[in-house]
């Protein structure tokens, strides 16, 4: 395991990198790739299957577009949790200023009324959380989580060793701290992080074929310790990545 001093040198270098790729794929290239995950996410029988699943929020630039399967979730009766960033009152050392909870949209128009944030990103407003249902909020092993989560990112690839997803995230730790608590709510005692994805929620990335770092490019994800392996990822071209757990 590389030390942390250069785990987040490589990070950085790798998102730099994936940035000024990101700049050239044109918006009519990341329409047509969100439409063809799109069509693959909705006909995955995980999917279909799922009554509770966390989606998130898509950018309006270079990255896959989840309006669509938001609405298409809604609409098929699903239960949609969307992430929510909140500051800790009180965060302990090990605990970050800010972190994610995801919490529920109450219906398509619920959804449709959401303002943008300054990323353009549509965002749950701090006056309607005590009105919703949250994940971590009472989240024992006995009570509903999650069936599955959509998951964005900066790069991904596939891990040589375990074949499950890696993903670079954006830095701040949101969602692997998420899964951290998560996976202690629920008395996760499966495999670790380190070696796969260490909880019964399933996880898949939705990445742009620019976003995917084949095995015989010179780029890698690098990863550390606490950093959530996926059990699969949908790529732009259509195509459904899977670990080890082959799921139809």
């Amino acid at each position: 395991m590389a030390s942390s001093a250069v785990l987040k040198t490589a990070k950085k270098e790798l998102r730099t990198l994936m940035k000024q790729k990101l700049s050239n794929v044109t918006s009519e290239s990341v329409n047509a790739q969100s439409n063809a995950i799109f069509t693959s996410v909705t006909s995955f029988r995980p999917y279909q299957e799922a009554k509770r699943v966390g989606i998130y929020l898509s950018m309006p630039t270079g990255e896959v577009q989840t309006d669509a399967i938001v609405r298409h979730a809604l609409e098929s009766g699903k239960k949609v949790f969307v992430p929510y960033l909140h500051k800790v009152k009180s965060p302990s050392p090990d605990t970050p200023r800010s972190v994610m909870d995801m919490v529920d949209l109450r219906s398509l128009s619920d959804y449709d009324a959401l303002k943008r944030d300054s990323w353009g990103i549509p965002t749950i407003g701090a006056d309607t959380i005590d009105q919703r249902e949250h994940v971590l909020e009472n989240s024992t092993k006995e009570n509903e989580g999650l069936n599955m989560i959509l998951m964005p990112g900066v790069a991904f690839d596939i891990d040589p060793k375990t074949e499950f997803v890696r993903r670079l995230g954006h830095g701040k730790g949101f969602y692997d701290f998420f899964l951290h608590r998560y996976r202690q709510s629920r008395e996760s005692h499966g495999e670790g992080p380190s070696t796969g994805p260490g909880t019964d929620v399933l996880l898949y990335g939705l990445a742009l074929e620019e976003q995917f770092l084949e095995s015989n490019t010179d780029s890698s994800v690098p990863v550390g310790e606490h950093d959530s392996l996926l059990h699969g990822l949908v790529i732009g071209d259509g195509k459904l990545l899977e670990g080890p757990i082959k799921r139809e």
